[in-house]
């Protein structure tokens, strides 16, 4: 019977181990030396939110970031040796005016043109991305996690920095794509994809159900990895690290377009079934004003692939009830735990 009574207090006690261990994981808060709990906000590990607003997966907008946080978007988490930033939403809730994906996203208050220029840095890891969504959608199992945004105009994106999983793989792969800045009507436009690690956007599964190959040289969930988007003189330079992956460089010229002409075959094989046939502007992005965004920007979401096959994505959003998507895996989150906003600088010559 002894034997008995201490067998049981040995499993409490591991469980209660197991559980404290899981609570220091997630948790935002820290002791204070005079042993109470103070709670730690974003701005406390990433203190440039002073310089952004943000949009949250549930529609709540705030343009105060200083010591805010709301839980199950926007908060702080420790991953046992590291203080990170939460970006977290769902695959469906209320979203921009612009968009019908949802976002845990900063917006850049401060607006700049290309020829003026700027520079946004990041160093994150995504750790979910939607588990549901059609394999032959572009967007499906993709998180944005920075970007440039136009605040006039067609309103288009220079660029924006992807993250893509698909079901059953180890690896993803990060890409970034070009929208152009459309010569007339904005219906045609379209995004130019090029891979970082793993493959590009338009690499997609035979059927809704079938991936691709996995890419041997992508980025796992939890996988750290750094960007840089520099704007400089009206041309854009992107830096890409990560540990254990060669670092990546890219140049774009935002002031004069490369798509004038013909199109990609890319852009003839990926949008060929919704008509994206557009081309851009000579002078591309020249003189018009941007801003940055780094965050979460769910590329997932309940749209019938039907309609759109390469940003529909049909994922499961279970009428756009919050909690039942979180539990069943119907969400995005990305944790940043450094990254600057400024001017664009001069490239070096390395």
């Amino acid at each position: 019977m002894k034997k008995s009574i201490i067998t049981i207090i040995a499993v409490v006690a591991l469980f209660a181990c197991k559980d404290n261990s899981k609570k220091t994981t997630v948790s935002n808060e820290e002791s204070t030396t005079e042993g109470e709990t103070a709670v730690k906000y974003p701005s406390d590990v990433i203190p440039f939110m002073a310089e952004w607003k943000i949009l949250l997966g549930d529609g709540t907008y705030e343009d105060n970031l200083k010591d805010y946080a709301k839980d199950d978007f926007f908060y702080v988490a420790n991953d046992g040796k590291t203080d990170w930033v939460v970006y977290k939403t769902p695959n469906s809730g209320i979203t921009s005016r612009t968009s019908s994906n949802t976002r845990t996203e900063l917006g850049q208050k401060e607006h700049w043109i290309p020829e003026t220029g700027g520079k946004l840095t990041g160093t994150l890891k995504v750790q979910h991305v939607s588990t549901s969504g059609d394999a032959r959608v572009a967007a499906s199992y993709a998180v944005v996690v920075g970007q440039i945004h136009s605040d006039e105009g067609h309103e288009n994106e220079p660029i924006k920095i992807f993250y893509k999983k698909f079901p059953g793989h180890t690896k993803g792969s990060v890409f970034w794509n070009y929208e152009i800045n459309t010569a007339g009507d904005n219906s045609k436009r379209w995004d130019y994809s090029s891979a970082v690690w793993g493959n590009d956007m338009s690499v997609v599964g035979s059927d809704a159900i079938t991936p691709p190959a996995e890419p041997e040289n992508g980025i796992e969930l939890g996988e750290e990895f750094s960007y840089e988007i520099n704007v400089y003189k009206g041309i854009m330079y992107l830096t890409f690290t990560s540990e254990g992956h060669e670092t990546v460089k890219f140049t774009k010229n935002l002031l004069a377009s490369e798509f004038t002409k013909t199109l990609p075959e890319q852009i003839k094989t990926l949008y060929a079934s919704i008509g994206r046939d557009g081309l851009e502007r000579e002078n591309a992005y020249a003189g018009e004003i941007q801003y940055f965004k780094q965050g979460a920007y769910n590329q997932t979401n309940g749209k019938s692939p039907e309609d759109n096959i390469v940003w529909s994505t049909g994922a499961d959003t279970y009428d756009g009830n919050i909690e039942k998507q979180y539990a069943n895996g119907d969400y995005t989150e990305v944790w940043f735990k450094e990254a600057t906003v400024g001017a664009g600088t001069q490239p070096s010559e390395k």
